[in-house]
């Protein structure tokens, strides 16, 4: 898919996405006249560089850490300098908290809605 595609499909400026390969965090095949040809699978890519941009890590730790993004059942590490781990356990740490927070807003709006939702016999909402 071209530059512009993906742009709209991930709601990521064509900007941010030649900066990204830039980065060597996304790659693109080139057609013949130069314009970015990004596979399927970039969508994905772009959602997950973002996801860990929001939650603060810096875009050289993503591109160490693209092996796991993959997937990739062997992960070489490359050699890590004590801040960056350290960097690492206070974002996995805030990621735990903002998930538990997430997990009981989500549980708060569904029991809600559960009980909005609920009928009486007459098949009015409850009050």
């Amino acid at each position: 898919m071209k530059i512009g595609e993906l742009s709209k499909r991930t709601e990521v400026s064509t900007r941010l996405l030649r900066y990204y390969e830039e980065q060597n965090l996304l790659t693109a095949d080139r057609e013949s006249n130069g314009y970015r040809d990004y596979p399927e699978a970039a969508v994905d890519r772009v959602a997950q560089i973002r996801g860990l941009i929001d939650a603060g890590i810096p875009t050289a730790l993503i591109k160490d850490m693209i092996p796991c993004l993959k997937g990739l059942p062997s992960v070489q590490v490359e050699k890590i300098t004590p801040e960056m781990i350290e960097t690492l356990g206070q974002r996995r740490e805030q990621l735990a908290k903002r998930i538990d927070c997430l997990t009981r807003n989500l549980d708060a709006v569904s029991a809600y809605l559960a009980e909005a939702t609920r009928t009486d016999a007459a098949g009015q909402l409850a009050s």
